[in-house]
C-alpha cells in the first residue's frame, strides 16, 4: 500500500522497506532506488529498446493469458499499458542510468512498475497501489530480468537493422550504382600502394564501391536473422523455472507478428543467456559496414583532393565554407562527418566486445545495458551517415577532366606491352619514360619493332579496363 509522504511524493514499499516515490511517477519504490543507485551519466537505453521490452511484456499478458495463468481482466488492463509504453507515453518514467546493475534487472522492473502502475490506473486503482496488478506477480510472469533483457536487446536491434540500416544502405547502393553508369564512360589511371597502375574505369570504381554496400546490406540482414533468436523463456539461469513450458514459443509468435519480423525461442537457453555472443556478432557484422563505408569515403575525398595540388578527378558538392581564414576553400565535409561515425562505431564494437568477453560470467552476462546501448547506438549511426553519404554527396559527385588527361602519362601502360615485348623489356620502357618525361607510347615507337597500329591496339586504354582482353600475368 502506499501513503502520502510529504506533498509531491508518495511512500511505497518493495522487499527493502519504504521508499519515497515522485507522487506523479508510474516507476515505483525499486526504480526509485536504482535511479538514486546510478547517478553515473544522463544517458538512457533508447527508445527502441523500451519498445521492444513493452513489446515483449504485452506479448506475456497476452500469452499468460491463453494459458490460464493471469486473469483476463488484469491481463488486458496490462497490454493496454503495454502499449502505450510502446508508443513513447511514459519515457519520462524511465529513469534508470545505462550504467546500472549488469543484468539490466533494474530497467526490466522499471518496466514492470510502470505498467502495472498504468494498468492498475486503468483499472480504477491509485499509483503505487500494487494491486490488483502486481508489477513481479503478474507483469513479470513466467519472465526473469535475465530472459527478457537480452531478448529486448536483440528484438530491438533486429528491427532497427530492418527499419533503419538495411533501408539506407539500399539508398546509398542504388546512388553508387547510378554513378557507376553515369560514370563508366571514363577512363583514368588505377592506383595500388598510392602509385599508379594500369586503367580503370572511374565507373569500375563506384561498381566497386556498390558491390560493397551490397555485401554490407547482406551482412545486417544475416546478423539480423542470428539476433532473432531469443532468449526468452529461460528465466534466470536457463532452466526455465517459474516460466510454463509453452510460454516462449507463443509469445515470440505474438513478436513476431507485431514487429513483422520473424523471432524464434532459442534452442539452447544456456548459451544464450550465458553471453553476448549473437549481440557481439552483429556488432562485427556492423563493423565490418563502417570499414566499408571508411574506405569508400576516403577514396572519395582522395580523388576529389585539391582543387589544384591534389588528384582532383572528382568534385564533391560544396555544402559549406570550409574555413573561417581562407576564403573558398570547401572541405569534403560530409565524408568527414562519416568517418567520426565509424570511429565512434569501432568504439561501440570494442565496448561490445569487452562486455561479452569481461561480463559472462557462468549462467549470465553482466554488461548487457551498456551493450544494448551500443548495438543500438551503432545501428543508427551508421542508417543515419549511409543515407547522408549518399543524399549530400554521392549523387553530386561530378567527374573532371584531370583523369582522363592524365592517362596517356602513365607509366603502367607499360604492362600492356608485356605479352608483346616481354616483362623485362617493358620495364626498361617504364624506366626511360620516367627519367626522360617522355610517353610510355614514344619510347616503345623508338626501342620496340612494334608499328603504330599494333601500339595503338596494345596502348589502347579502354581496351585494357575490358576483363580478358590480356592473358599475360599481372601483379600488384
Amino acid at each position: 500500500m502506499t501513503s502520502v509522504a510529504e506533498e509531491g511524493t508518495r511512500i511505497e514499499r518493495d522487499s527493502m522497506g519504504e521508499v519515497k516515490v515522485p507522487a506523479a511517477a508510474y516507476y515505483g519504490a525499486s526504480t526509485e532506488r536504482a535511479r538514486q543507485n546510478f547517478p553515473i551519466s544522463n544517458l538512457r537505453l533508447p527508445r527502441r529498446f523500451i519498445r521492444a521490452l513493452a513489446q515483449i511484456k504485452g506479448a506475456a499478458a497476452l500469452v499468460n493469458t491463453e494459458l490460464g495463468l493471469v486473469e483476463v481482466r488484469l491481463a488486458n488492463a496490462i497490454q493496454q499499458a503495454a502499449e502505450e509504453v510502446e508508443e513513447g507515453k511514459f519515457d519520462r518514467d524511465f529513469v534508470v542510468d545505462v550504467f546500472q546493475t549488469g543484468s539490466g534487472t533494474s530497467t526490466n522492473t522499471n518496466a514492470n512498475e510502470v505498467i502495472a502502475n498504468r494498468a492498475n490506473e486503468i483499472l480504477g486503482h491509485r499509483l503505487g497501489s500494487r494491486q490488483p496488478v502486481h508489477p513481479n506477480d503478474h507483469v513479470n510472469r513466467c519472465q526473469s530480468s535475465n530472459d527478457v533483457i537480452p531478448s529486448a536487446i536483440q528484438l530491438s536491434a533486429t528491427v532497427a537493422i530492418h527499419e533503419e540500416l538495411l533501408p539506407a544502405l539500399t539508398y546509398l547502393k542504388d546512388a553508387l550504382d547510378r554513378k557507376a553508369k553515369e560514370f563508366m564512360p571514363v577512363i583514368k589511371t588505377g592506383r595500388t600502394h598510392l602509385q599508379d597502375a594500369t586503367p580503370i574505369r572511374l565507373g569500375q570504381e563506384f561498381v566497386g564501391y556498390a558491390g560493397q554496400m551490397e555485401r554490407s546490406t547482406e551482412r545486417a540482414r544475416r546478423a539480423a536473422e542470428e539476433l532473432g533468436e531469443l532468449p526468452l523463456g529461460g528465466t534466470a539461469v536457463g532452466t526455465g523455472i517459474n516460466a510454463h513450458p509453452e510460454f516462449a514459443q507463443r509469445v515470440c509468435a505474438h513478436l513476431s507478428r507485431r514487429a513483422g519480423l520473424p523471432v524464434h525461442e532459442t534452442d539452447n537457453h544456456f548459451q544464450a543467456q550465458a553471453t553476448l555472443d549473437a549481440v557481439l556478432s552483429a556488432a562485427g557484422a556492423l563493423r565490418a559496414v563502417a570499414v566499408s563505408l571508411w574506405k569508400i569515403g576516403n577514396d572519395l575525398r582522395w580523388f576529389a583532393s585539391g582543387p589544384r595540388a591534389g588528384l582532383g578527378e572528382i568534385t564533391l558538392p560544396e555544402v559549406q565554407p570550409g574555413s573561417s581564414i581562407m576564403p573558398g576553400k570547401v572541405n569534403p565535409v560530409i565524408v568527414e562527418s562519416m568517418t567520426m561515425v565509424v570511429a565512434k562505431v569501432l568504439g561501440n564494437d570494442e565496448t561490445i566486445a569487452i562486455a561479452a568477453q569481461s561480463g559472462s560470467i557462468f549462467e549470465l552476462n553482466l554488461m548487457m545495458p551498456v551493450a544494448a546501448y551500443c548495438l543500438l547506438e551503432t545501428i543508427g549511426l551508421l542508417a543515419a551517415s549511409a543515407q547522408n553519404l549518399a543524399r549530400q554527396c554521392i549523387v553530386g559527385i561530378k567527374a573532371t577532366e584531370r583523369g582522363p588527361q592524365m592517362v596517356e602519362q602513365g607509366l603502367m601502360l607499360a604492362t600492356a606491352l608485356a605479352p608483346a615485348v616481354g616483362y623485362d623489356e617493358a620495364a626498361r620502357i617504364a624506366k626511360e619514360a620516367l627519367s626522360t618525361g617522355k610517353t610510355i607510347r614514344d619510347v616503345a615507337r623508338e626501342r620496340t619493332g612494334l608499328t603504330p597500329a599494333e601500339l595503338d591496339r596494345l596502348l589502347d586504354p579502354a581496351r585494357m579496363t575490358e576483363p580478358g582482353v590480356e592473358t599475360g600475368a599481372a601483379g600488384g
